[in-house]
């Protein structure tokens, strides 16, 4: 394969999966991954930092995108209504591939602190787009963040959910989102 050929940033990312998972983070290294992705390291760091980012590499765009739909909610919703329209924007981005390789990300990701470390990263950061949305709708700033985190948990449960569900069934990550949303939402009015 050309390394000029489209879709090089993802078969960098399909590539390190499957190596961390065969071999261990640690023992992986950039030129295995580039080899792997049929491009030239040079390549792989037009894409990509190090090695570690590769696991984050839509995280940009899934904040965006986030933000996105919670500035675009309907101007009475409440936080967790806007919230819920983020998720659903944000899920729109994820498709089969995403799906794919999550079962393998999670199990090179429990194999590796610093991959652990960059995840927790990771939550925060969603965590920090959504609350930045909601204050800029005039939320309030305990108000908001305690969404953020509530739409980080429910992110991250749907996707939990999702991954490991029926791969031949049609399930949309959004339905596996929103559902923890609403448990979410349940579980804190019994909070007191």
């Amino acid at each position: 394969m050309g390394r000029w050929e489209p879709g090089a940033r993802e078969r960098l990312v399909v590539a390190a999966v499957d190596l961390f998972t065969e071999q261990g983070y640690d023992a992986t290294t950039v030129a295995q991954i580039a080899e792997r992705a049929g491009v030239t390291k040079s390549t792989f760091f037009r894409h990509f930092p190090d090695k570690r980012e590769l696991l984050v590499a839509g995280q940009e765009t899934l904040s965006r995108l986030l933000s996105e739909g919670i500035a675009e909610a309907p101007a009475d919703a409440s936080p967790l209504e806007s919230i819920a329209a983020g998720l659903e924007r944000a899920c729109s981005a994820m498709g089969p591939m995403s799906r794919e390789l999550a079962p393998r990300l999670k199990a090179a990701v429990a194999a590796s602190a610093e991959l652990q470390e960059r995840d927790a990263l990771k939550s925060v950061s969603l965590a920090a787009a959504m609350t930045t949305a909601l204050v800029a709708r005039g939320i309030s700033d305990p108000i908001a963040a305690l969404a953020g985190e509530l739409g980080v948990l429910a992110f991250k449960r749907g996707y939990a959910q999702w991954s490991e569900g029926d791969h031949d069934s049609n399930g949309e990550l959004a339905r596996y989102t929103l559902a923890a949303l609403d448990e979410l939402r349940a579980a804190s009015a019994s909070l007191g």
